[in-house]
């Protein structure tokens, strides 16, 4: 009985390593926020993104919305901290 705890007592330690090591990879970030703007039907904000998005930092958010706005995937719809942004080409018809 003490072997086996033993033996995984180990594993366990060195499963406790490797996940410190692993990464993501590269991009993954980015492709993540881009995949949530994509998702959203309407407008939606800042804070909209950062809850879609767990993990990313405001500022990553920010750099991706802009890489996007620069590609004219996205507008922006007025300026501040509660500022609206919606993809580009959406036409919402009223009545």
């Amino acid at each position: 009985m003490n072997y086996v705890l033993f033996i995984l007592k180990s594993a366990y330690r060195e499963f406790e390593e490797r996940v410190g090591q692993v990464k993501s990879p590269r991009g993954a970030k980015t492709a993540f926020v881009e995949a949530a703007v994509y998702a959203f039907a309407g407008k939606f904000t800042l804070s909209d993104l950062e809850r879609a998005c767990p993990g990313v930092s405001r500022d990553m958010v920010r750099r991706v919305l802009q890489e996007l706005q620069k590609a004219r995937k996205v507008e922006c719809l007025g300026r501040g901290p509660g500022t609206a942004w919606q993809k580009k080409g959406i036409t919402l018809k009223r009545g």
